[in-house]
């Protein structure tokens, strides 16, 4: 923790410590930084890298800690005991369970991203991506992020067996979820909340009344699923749906944004993609484009017991904010941040998380942003910059871009 704070920060500029060096309860419950104060809503990268370097460990005005040097987030990330994933009063199947029922269901779950399940799905997710480019004017103009949330809806509902006929519903509760979302107001993402698994329940509940006659897909194989010897609950399928759409839909527009963008400002990285690359290769080159500005945020943990995180003591309870984009860009372990070397990089890169946490999801996201990526490149000559259209940060705690205006040569 260093002497320099953030403008919009509550907390006076010196560091707050007892004569003896220790940090005293009081002073450890003043606050260090304001993580929705003006400077992180402005340009949240820009903050949090301020912050990774002069206050690492941070006691935010909302009571929560937040991490933000690599080194700090891998070893919370790794360190199951004293960082619990059970921080929210709903059911979050699995990355919100600990200990063994994590372990049983994460295997149950983990079979639905399989290399043999990846090749099964790609030539739909490919269909569906060159059906959308279809859709685009060429030459003309696009919101990247628009995009990413039509792409992300179609291919979802084809991976999951899903009617195309809720495409309308689901963008337009994408856009509910992320205004609820921006808000932070815990009734309105309820009643959001409530509505989407109103939609998986009818779902589910079609394929149960269907029986042997129910469709051949991966709802219906959820819903037949088991887990040590037990059918899994409706709460626990609805659960599993829930963080695989609701989640990832938001996730796929933001990451499409983001990278259509970094290729945008990037020409000769675009022409390299333009003149074929092997799909390992464009993964690479995906996770770190994502990795200099990564739109998945943070992830919460709560402290089982007291622990002391860079001089800095948390208490037991106290909720625990891993910031993955600020550590994604920690000059002590990727030096220039902002340097694109996917090799170098690769190892170090947390876009998907790290421990047995990890997104589970990465195959299919990696794959469905190739498969978009991969389509836009084929219909065009060139995705360049929109002058005359300004492009707009989402709030916290989103990251990415909430409108990403391009054209399309």
């Amino acid at each position: 923790m260093t002497e320099h704070l953030p403008s919009d920060s509550p907390a006076t500029p010196d560091v707050p410590t007892s004569a003896g060096g220790a940090v005293t309860t009081e002073e450890r419950e003043r606050p260090d930084w304001d993580p929705r104060g003006p400077s992180v809503s402005s340009d949240p990268r820009a903050a949090y890298d301020d912050m990774r370097a002069r206050c690492p460990v941070a006691h935010g005005t909302d009571g929560t800690w937040t991490l933000f040097t690599h080194a700090d987030v891998t070893a919370a990330a790794l360190d199951h005991e004293t960082f619990s994933n059970a921080v929210s009063r709903h059911l979050q199947v699995p990355n919100g369970l600990d200990g063994h029922e994590h372990t049983a269901l994460r295997a149950v779950v983990d079979t639905y991203f399989t290399p043999d399940r990846m090749r099964a799905v790609e030539p739909a997710l490919r269909q569906v991506a060159a059906d959308l480019v279809a859709e685009l004017d060429v030459p003309g103009g696009l919101d990247a992020v628009e995009v990413g949330s039509r792409f992300a809806v179609r291919a979802q509902s084809v991976w999951l067996g899903w009617p195309a006929d809720l495409e309308h519903e689901l963008l337009q509760w994408m856009a509910d979820n992320h205004a609820a979302t921006r808000s932070r107001d815990r009734a309105r993402t309820a009643e959001v909340a409530q509505r989407f698994d109103a939609i998986i329940r009818s779902l589910t509940d079609a394929r149960r009344r269907a029986g042997a006659d129910a469709p051949a897909d991966v709802t219906t194989d959820l819903v037949r699923e088991h887990v040590d010897g037990r059918a899994l609950t409706d709460e626990e399928i609805v659960s599993i749906l829930r963080n695989w759409t609701g989640g990832d839909l938001g996730s796929m527009a933001l990451c499409a944004g983001v990278v259509l963008t970094y290729l945008a400002d990037h020409p000769d990285l675009q022409a390299r993609l333009r003149s074929g690359v092997s799909d390992h290769e464009l993964d690479g080159v995906l996770d770190e484009i994502l990795r200099i500005d990564n739109p998945f945020v943070s992830n919460r943990r709560v402290a089982t017991a007291p622990v002391t995180v860079g001089g800095r003591h948390i208490a037991a309870g106290d909720t625990v904010l891993l910031n993955w984009t600020s550590a994604n860009r920690d000059p002590e372990t990727f030096g220039d941040p902002d340097a694109f070397d996917p090799d170098a990089n690769a190892p170090h890169n947390l876009v998907y998380g790290i421990g047995k946490h990890v997104c589970p999801g990465r195959p299919l996201a990696t794959l469905e942003l190739r498969v978009l990526t991969r389509a836009i490149l084929n219909a065009t000559a060139a995705i360049e910059p929109d002058p005359e259209r300004p492009r707009e940060r989402e709030e916290p705690p989103l990251g990415g871009f909430a409108v990403a205006p391009l054209r399309l040569r």
